[in-house]
């Protein structure tokens, strides 16, 4: 190929092929990197053939490569060995910066893809926070010390969006989310209990038969879709032949505990909401009746990651009854 260029009061013309074009436009791979780099550290292309485990004229066509597509000599061949140019030495100091940067990201790829590494958003309904976060918090730090770990509180109202908008990366849910595009695995159980003002006449009783709750107040929490006929307490009273008044709604447990203590009715919660039961609320197990929720880990079906595997371990370990 040709090229004339004009300049003032000269006409330069420069000829080269287009297999040195290529030569010089082409941006050298880590590995001729790696070779160049094992030749300037050894000062010896025979020596650097050894210790990559090649043999030498290959390794001296790379280095003859190289400098083609760099434009200038790399090394002066001396009868004491290679002796690096000044060109040569930039190009040193900066490959290998490039090569340890790529192994460290090789190797950070790796350790993520392997779980070993990365980060974990875990969202947790306020109603389980003092039930699960102290043994989960240790156990996760034992199994997955090199992982990036932090919590979000969720409640009935927020956990779904907080799961599909990738807020969190799983959650912990009570009970487990029901919704297309989100994985449910289930860890555990709470039994169900009634909260009720300690100054009412089914506190004064050791366990409520849930005959007596026909026609009482009771406060709900959202369900899914809003639809109360999906409501696990909704279910568990239709199968006992219940009729529930009408009812006042928190957005949490722990809300309705509240709502229990301001005299707006009873409350059906698991047994992990007496933890944070506000003063003036007891809570009453069911009589002959076999009543529980279950709690589940639950995230984006579409989020593959060999974190959830050895989260979900963790989290079955926390809810397990200490021996």
């Amino acid at each position: 190929m040709v090229q004339m260029i004009d300049v003032p009061q000269h006409r330069v013309q420069y000829c080269f092929s287009e297999k040195a074009y290529d030569q010089r436009m082409a941006a050298p791979d880590f590995k001729t990197l790696s070779y160049f780099v094992a030749v300037a550290e050894e000062r010896s292309v025979g020596k650097a053939a050894r210790r990559l485990n090649m043999a030498q004229p290959p390794l001296s066509v790379h280095i003859k490569n190289l400098e083609a597509a760099v434009g200038t000599p790399l090394f002066r061949r001396a009868a004491r060995g290679m002796e690096i140019t000044d060109a040569g030495n930039a190009l040193f100091q900066r490959a290998k910066e490039a090569l340890l940067l790529a192994n460290e990201g090789f190797d950070a790829a790796r350790a993520i893809g392997s779980g070993s590494r990365g980060r974990l958003t875990v969202g947790t309904m306020i109603v389980l926070s003092y039930l699960v976060l102290p043994r989960l918090e240790n156990v996760l730090r034992a199994k997955l010390p090199d992982v990036e770990i932090q919590y979000v509180e969720l409640n009935a109202v927020n956990n779904v969006s907080a799961i599909t908008d990738s807020q969190v990366s799983v959650a912990i849910c009570i009970p487990p989310i029901a919704q297309a595009g989100i994985a449910v695995e289930r860890i555990g159980t709470q039994p169900l209990m009634l909260a009720v003002r300690a100054d009412s006449s089914l506190a004064r009783m050791s366990s409520i038969p849930l005959a007596r709750l026909s026609g009482v107040p009771l406060i709900g929490l959202p369900v899914p879709e809003g639809d109360v006929d999906k409501s696990v307490v909704a279910s568990m009273l239709r199968r006992h032949d219940v009729s529930d008044a009408d009812r006042a709604t928190g957005r949490d447990h722990g809300v309705g505990a509240g709502l229990v203590l301001a005299g707006k009715g009873v409350a059906i919660l698991p047994a992990c909401a007496q933890i944070g039961r506000p003063p003036g609320v007891v809570f009453r197990p069911f009589r002959n009746v076999d009543a529980k929720m279950d709690i589940a880990a639950c995230w984006r079906s579409d989020w593959e990651s060999p974190l959830i595997e050895p989260f979900l371990a963790c989290a079955r370990a926390s809810l397990r009854p200490a021996a």
